[in-house]
């Protein structure tokens, strides 16, 4: 479902984020229902949601919109796929780009970076996150494509 025919018919109840992501995965449209990690420059809790968020989920990671390492790269990309997860939104950066651009699942961020993160294991999951001007709540529902990303409170039709 496009993003601008959603903005068409539901724009009074959509957020619509802030143009600021740029699509590393094979997938330039994807949807569904919105799991939420909150971590700043460790992926440990993002690699622990992709093994357990339901398929068919997008994976919103607020990483504190910190371009000093990747959140995510090809084998935590290849998790998602496995799981059969729709995305992953990434308000940080992810590397291994070339390899991500060739799998079956929608990934947003901000840039890439080689440089890969700690691993403390510190953050929150399943808890509201705001970044790009978009209050991001668990099951909510976030639609994505070449044109941007918008959130509903529910799942919409057409």
């Amino acid at each position: 479902m496009k993003t601008a025919d959603v903005c068409d018919q539901y724009h009074e109840e959509l957020q619509i984020c802030e143009p600021m992501f740029r699509s590393f995965g094979g997938k330039q449209q994807f949807s569904g229902p919105i799991a939420t990690v909150k971590v700043f420059k460790d992926n440990v809790l993002v690699r622990e949601a992709l093994e357990t968020v339901p398929e068919g989920s997008v994976l919103v990671v607020d990483g504190g919109g910190s371009k000093q390492c990747a959140l995510m790269g090809d084998r935590l990309g290849e998790i998602a796929v496995s799981r059969g997860l729709a995305g992953v939104i990434i308000n940080g950066c992810v590397r291994d780009s070339a390899e991500l651009s060739q799998m079956e699942i929608g990934v947003m961020a901000l840039a890439p970076m080689p440089l890969k993160s700690r691993k403390e294991g510190k953050g929150d999951r399943d808890i509201p996150v705001t970044f790009g001007g978009v209050n991001w709540e668990p099951g909510h529902y976030v639609y994505a494509d070449e044109d941007g990303i918008v959130v509903s409170p529910r799942s919409l039709e057409f």
